[in-house]
């Protein structure tokens, strides 16, 4: 059996990350790869807007000003190919300008550009067939409001691509772990059914696709993390059984740990047995995660099912207008002052919408932040400064814009203490929304461009999948009785990590020892993590909008929340509109755990 090793590093997590990474990466040396993650739901719908106002627009233009500029002779000298999605809603423009780099550079570096995900330009045509959103069941969008419309591609074009010849890979939305995937396959020549070794090349790609979250960036024990400013970005050595060790940079900050490399497997995966890709459906639930030595942690293949028979296709569309603003109160009764405030500025809003006989505001939503709002009734305060964030939607830019001339027309008639940081106000910006559905395999041609050779490719149809097929772990053993037991924070017995999907909030709960899964399990029923959430819930303390799952092989529990996030990404209102702080939320939970344990504990 092959011994070889593949090193990849993983340097992007979003748009508008440090660009530090990938100096840090060269200076340690030894990569094979560095891949980029660029893309998310919000970035798409920033990237359509800047394109309608300029074709050469739309990409992830400091992939090249910042990341290639800067490092591009390095890289050629080291070797080291370049995968990434900064290819963005233009993949074309942003090869374009990589290419005029490395001819200005005079290197001798190939560029492949993979294109096929954006079907835009289809969207006359798919509203007259009007696919329903595959979670609400909602309508097709009206055409003239869509933003862009993508595809997420998979890691096969990507692997044709090196295995083309290809030093630099730019695509447009394919699925984050494609970028580390594509390479796994044409280093190791997975073939395309090998579905075990694709879905551990997945889950490599899973850990690598949010830079340094895996090296102590938003880890629950962040003291652990040490110096952030200089943390290292992640490398994985991956061997063709797809199992792999995550590290980083000798003399960097951060840590990698047991609990640094669980948090960002279980991040954002939904039902950890179906974590569907375009090239497999993964289960990540018995893969194994060991500590090797300080700062290296071992993460054994995952399982793997055949490729869905469809791309998940994400359609960003335009639905009215926001505004809102953050100001502070200062003083006794910080927060019944706040929402008081809050309160007048709608008053005077609303009065003026009625003398103009315009419409109401559709949503409004106001949050007062260090009041523990967003802990709903859990945790009673009361805070002698706050900061109240006001927000509304309303169909049109002036109406969304009256909130904030109220909101600052109050500041002499307001209850004391109120106060603004200097600056501008801002200005009304529009609602994008999230529409996603399902676009058969068959509907989508990719085109690899190697530098002027076009290379067609189609992925194979799929399969058909049903989850119910699914055989779930059996649930841990109940909590034996009898001893007497102690109430402690979930922190002091479980990591935890939290994301969006859409409207969705994924929620990982992974336990510091396997001994206390049995007492989490029992503690965070679906009913309790409704009741903690209901605050956030469209429906209330609903517990048929919670879904939890076991992952026996890390020793954690995976909620899935829907409709708790206001719409989610630039649609919602919320302080929190992508979920990120619902895990310290839930860590706050009282765990019952018998008196012996509980002495134990550090």
């Amino acid at each position: 059996m092959s011994t070889k090793t593949i090193r990849i590093g993983g340097a992007s997590g979003y748009w508008g990350e440090s660009a530090m990474a990938t100096p840090q990466l060269l200076k340690a040396g030894g990569l094979d790869y560095i891949v980029y993650d660029y893309l998310a739901e919000i970035t798409m719908s920033i990237m359509a807007r800047a394109k309608a106002k300029d074709p050469d627009a739309g990409y992830a233009a400091d992939f090249v000003s910042a990341v290639l500029t800067p490092n591009i002779g390095e890289i050629a000298r080291q070797g080291v190919k370049i995968v990434s999605n900064a290819g963005g809603l233009n993949p074309s423009a942003c090869g374009a300008a990589v290419r005029s780099l490395i001819r200005d550079k005079g290197l001798d570096l190939k560029v492949a550009v993979i294109t096929g995900d954006d079907i835009t330009g289809r969207k006359d045509a798919l509203a007259a067939a009007g696919p329903r959103e595959m979670f609400s069941g909602a309508g097709f969008p009206p055409a003239d409001k869509i933003a862009s419309i993508n595809a997420y591609i998979g890691a096969a074009p990507i692997a044709k691509a090196l295995g083309a010849g290809a030093d630099i890979v730019i695509v447009g939305r394919c699925v984050d772990s494609a970028v580390t995937l594509g390479a796994c396959m044409h280093e190791f020549a997975w073939a395309a059914d090998d579905w075990d070794r694709l879905a551990s090349g997945a889950l490599a790609g899973h850990i690598l696709e949010c830079g340094p979250q895996a090296t102590g960036g938003n880890f629950t024990d962040w003291r652990e993390a040490g110096d952030i400013a200089e943390i290292g970005y992640p490398v994985a050595e991956i061997t063709g059984d797809g199992s792999f060790v995550l590290t980083k940079p000798e003399g960097t900050g951060g840590v990698v740990n047991r609990g640094t490399v669980c948090e960002q497997l279980v991040y954002e995966i939904g039902d950890p047995q179906a974590y569907l890709l375009p090239d497999v459906i993964c289960d990540f639930s018995m893969v194994a995660v060991s500590e090797e030595g300080p700062n290296r942690v071992r993460v054994s293949p995952a399982k793997g099912r055949p490729a869905p028979a469809s791309y998940k296709t994400c359609l960003t569309y335009e639905d009215g207008f926001r505004a809102g603003l953050i100001l502070s109160f200062t003083g006794f009764d910080a927060a019944a002052k706040a929402k008081r405030f809050a309160e007048a500025a709608f008053a005077r809003a609303r009065k003026t919408f009625r003398q103009f006989n315009a419409g109401d505001f559709t949503e409004t939503s106001v949050e007062v932040i260090g009041a523990n709002s967003q802990y709903g009734d859990a945790f009673p305060t009361n805070a002698m400064e706050v900061a109240v964030k006001v927000a509304a939607r309303h169909p049109d830019a002036m109406g969304a814009g009256l909130l904030l001339k109220e909101l600052s027309g109050l500041g002499l008639a307001t209850p004391p203490g109120l106060s603004i940081f200097a600056g501008g106000r801002p200005k009304p910006s529009p609602v994008i929304r999230l529409f996603s559905y399902l676009t058969p395999k068959d509907d989508i041609t990719v085109t690899i461009d190697l530098d002027g050779e076009i290379l067609p490719h189609r992925d194979a149809p799929g399969a058909a999948f049903d989850a119910a097929d699914i055989a779930r772990p059996a649930p841990p053993q109940a909590p034996a009785s009898g001893e007497p037991r102690i109430d402690v924070p979930l922190v002091r017995l479980a990591w935890g990590r939290s994301g969006d999907k859409g409207d969705k909030a994924n929620i990982g709960v992974i336990a510091r020892d396997q001994a206390y899964l049995p007492y989490l399990w029992a503690a965070l029923t679906e009913d309790a993590v409704a009741r903690r959430f209901a605050h956030f819930i469209e429906s209330g303390a609903d517990a048929s909008r919670v879904r939890r799952y076991h992952l026996p092989g890390v020793g954690a529990i995976n909620f899935l929340i829907d409709d708790v996030l206001g719409g989610g990404g630039v649609a919602s209102l919320r302080n929190d509109p992508q979920g990120k702080a619902y895990a310290q939320i839930l860590l706050t939970h009282s765990v019952p755990i018998p008196e012996s344990m509980a002495k134990s504990l550090s």
